[in-house]
């Protein structure tokens, strides 16, 4: 059985989100060279990804761009290259390569894509996916890259959670940028 993990980046104050509903705060750190080459080489694992709409579109207009690759010419490539899924009412046609847009329920949808035969697959961003599946147990792993940063406001990728989400905290990595990855599994 496939397994389901979530990557997001969070402010100390819990938002993955600002209050406009973006995630540039998450990218505009000074440059960290251990931090560059954690992000290839996390990059360069093997797995599908899952979006919902918003965030399938901010990854669509930056990572298939001559921009994209000058910058981070490792993560620009694989992106480009994994498979990807983006969950969409809308949305009926992607020009981003190797994407399915699912259009129907995401706790029913991930529930099948689990039970397929596949690589793993991560949550990138995507709070409105987050929430459900978290809610509905089906979240393998957790990851989280705290930001050392206050937000003051924005959105929670628990928003909509209607029971506690229990978590055990498995692995911690500090960089000199700040950031501190963590790795939870649910308890």
């Amino acid at each position: 059985m496939r397994r389901l993990s979530m990557f997001n980046n969070v402010s100390l104050d819990g938002f993955f989100t600002d209050r406009e509903g973006t995630t540039r705060w998450a990218h505009e750190r000074k440059p960290d060279e251990e931090w560059t080459a954690f992000s290839s080489k996390n990059a360069s694992g093997g797995g599908a990804l899952l979006f919902g709409r918003i965030t399938y579109g901010e990854m669509e207009s930056f990572w298939p761009t001559p921009q994209a690759q000058k910058m981070m010419p490792v993560v620009a490539k694989r992106m480009n290259e994994m498979q990807k899924f983006v969950f969409s009412r809308t949305l009926n046609k992607v020009t981003w390569s190797n994407t399915t847009v699912l259009k129907g329920d995401p706790v029913t949808e991930v529930r099948k894509l689990k039970k397929e035969p596949g690589p793993d697959l991560t949550i990138m961003g995507s709070g409105s996916l987050v929430s459900p599946l978290a809610a509905a147990g089906l979240i393998d792993e957790y990851k989280f890259v705290v930001n050392p940063l206050g937000l003051g406001k924005g959105r929670t990728l628990f928003e909509g959670v209607q029971t506690q989400v229990n978590l055990k905290l498995i692995s911690t990595r500090s960089f000199k940028n700040g950031n501190v990855y963590l790795i939870y599994e649910p308890v």
